[in-house]
């Protein structure tokens, strides 16, 4: 007999997306849409009992950097470990379409210093069956996924497929290479792309130190770029930038943004050199708002930090000459050799050769750097820093740091947050996520590998923000599971997804919201010439759906692989884009 639904969550409490109070309801899913929610006499072929849960609308996280993740994986871990069911990758400009083939080891050097993946793990992973964009798509379209797989046209990939070397050196475009530039563009959104990214900020450089391309992109350039996505009708455009003279740069997106008439999101954090800097954006953006104007910040709900470590890029002996001398042993020598007495004596009375050693330099004290547990604390206090633990214990912070490192058989880390915590407090991160013109974003899923792992940024905002923060005001659980989901989803034109209602995909988390905890960051080998990458799993996801489809059971894969790459932005059902 014919099951009435494909799937019935049934008896949890049914936070929609839509920000209204929470309601207790069923769930019914069918040909991969919500059927029914309220009350469902009918059985499904599968059920999942929700009592004493909450059930939610899948995330919908805008800015992940799964490019090349994506051609050779199956899973978009670890953002679909966290409740994510949508990721849009090409962000900060960054990405490997269009490229010409003697361009290869050029984008691949650019990921590698902008988002800290390692050269031999791109260069033995990707494919490079593309040159054009719509190549790239369509390389991307017979895959299948544990997650939607939105894609954005990259700045610095685009400018160095037009201009050559002169894009590289960031000589000012011409008309004709602005025009290719635009063409391009259009067609690219024509093909599926979300929208377009672009970076202006000296932190974005290749590993061999060069700034990247678009960094001075001419106003001329941007506008023709933009001009190309208006002349497809479709697309979004995302920046970062350093905001260094902030009015001039926002009077700059304001303009494109009117011009085009294409929706805008930008990075937006608190940055130590400016702590009040984001006040006057968030100020502009409203004012844009008034005049009609659709733009957006991403906002990062925890610090943006950095993690040290013996297994990682960087820690804070790495330019030390005893610890250089040992740097490429594996992990059990170098233990090995710092737990000796007269090795570990060596180090701690050398001076590192770079100033910029973390602890030693005045951006990176040993003030502000932490011990990373076993619980996580994204907000923690002065008093638990390394300084602070050092003078307690009468020690120096070296030897703090050096001991934890080597806890675990040298897998203990440290954490320096710092973006968003210029005062020792989430609060700005509070002031900005309340904000009725930002977003949740900035996870960088997939990036930065050896360095960060803040693709469990959704599990931060309900785990944190809604539940346990102890240090100032929470945010209400609708209100943050809004902003994850409906709005996110909507900042990037996926208008049929965020919000548990009829027509609607059936994207859903089923929480156990009082067991959801965040689990230590810990290092995995799993990528292309077992290359290294930082990973951070949940516990209290009891279940993860994907067009219908449980893609995952209390953190574990079930071999559902419903997720495919988007089209372009997708159109709200018939019902809800009536109203």
């Amino acid at each position: 007999m014919e099951r009435a639904y494909d799937l019935v969550v049934r008896g949890g409490t049914v936070v929609d997306g839509g920000g209204g109070e929470p309601f207790a309801a069923d769930v019914g899913v069918k040909g991969g849409v919500i059927a029914k929610v309220g009350q469902i006499a009918g059985s499904g072929a599968d059920e999942i009992d929700a009592r004493g849960q909450i059930v939610i609308p899948g995330f919908v996280d805008v800015h992940t950097h799964y490019d090349g993740q994506a051609t050779w994986d199956e899973r978009m871990q670890p953002s679909s470990w966290h409740g994510v069911t949508t990721v849009v990758m090409g962000n900060c400009g960054v990405g490997f379409a269009p490229c010409r083939p003697g361009d290869h080891d050029r984008l691949i050097r650019l990921m590698e210093g902008v988002e800290d993946i390692p050269f031999p793990v791109l260069s033995e992973g990707l494919p490079w069956n593309w040159e054009s964009y719509p190549e790239y798509f369509e390389s991307l379209a017979g895959r299948r996924f544990d997650v939607d797989v939105g894609s954005q046209l990259p700045h610095a990939a685009l400018r160095v497929f037009v201009m050559g070397q002169r894009g590289v050196d960031r000589e000012p475009a011409t008309e004709t290479d602005i025009n290719a530039m635009a063409a391009i563009a259009k067609r690219s959104m024509e093909a599926g792309a979300i929208g377009f990214g672009s970076s202006r900020t000296l932190n974005h450089r290749s590993s061999d130190g060069s700034p990247i391309a678009t960094l001075t992109a001419g106003e001329d350039e941007l506008t023709g770029i933009a001009m190309g996505l208006a002349a497809a009708g479709r697309g979004v455009l995302q920046f970062v930038s350093d905001f260094n003279d902030p009015e001039a740069e926002f009077d700059m997106l304001e303009r494109l943004v009117a011009k085009s008439g294409r929706p805008l999101s930008f990075s937006l954090v608190q940055s130590p050199r400016d702590p009040r800097q984001y006040k006057y954006l968030l100020e502009r953006l409203s004012a844009a708002k008034a005049k009609g104007l659709t733009m957006r910040a991403q906002v990062a709900s925890r610090p943006v930090g950095v993690l040290f470590g013996l297994e990682l890029t960087v820690n804070p002996f790495s330019s030390y000459p005893s610890y250089r001398a040992i740097k490429d042993k594996p992990l059990a020598e170098r233990v090995a050799a710092l737990r000796d007495p007269e090795f570990r004596a060596r180090l701690l009375a050398e001076e590192p050769e770079s100033p910029r050693a973390p602890g030693n330099s005045s951006t990176r004290p040993w003030e502000r750097i932490y011990l990373m547990g076993e619980e996580p604390d994204y907000e923690p206090t002065r008093e638990t820093s390394i300084a602070a633990l050092a003078a307690a214990q009468g020690k120096d912070p070296h030897e703090i740091a050096l001991d934890h490192m080597l806890t675990g058989g040298g897998r203990g880390m440290l954490y320096l947050p710092i973006l968003n915590y210029a005062d020792y407090s989430l609060d700005p991160a509070h002031e900005m996520l309340n904000h009725e013109c930002v977003v949740p974003g900035l996870s960088d899923g997939g990036a930065h590998v050896g360095m960060i792992c803040d693709g469990s940024f959704p599990t931060t905002n309900l785990v944190h923000w809604t539940r346990d923060r102890s240090r100032g005001p929470r945010i209400p659980l609708a209100k943050m599971v809004k902003a994850q989901c409906r709005d996110t989803a909507e900042t990037v034109g996926l208008h049929d997804r965020g919000l548990i209602a009829e027509g609607f995909r059936a994207d859903l988390n089923v929480v156990d919201y009082e067991r959801l905890k965040l689990k230590a960051p810990q290092v995995a080998y799993d990528l292309p010439t077992g290359g290294r990458r930082l990973i951070q799993r949940a516990d209290g996801y009891t279940a993860t759906i994907v067009k219908g489809e449980i893609t995952y059971r209390d953190g574990e894969p079930t071999g559902a692989l419903p997720g495919r790459l988007l089209r372009g932005g997708q159109a709200a059902p018939a019902a809800m884009a009536a109203e």
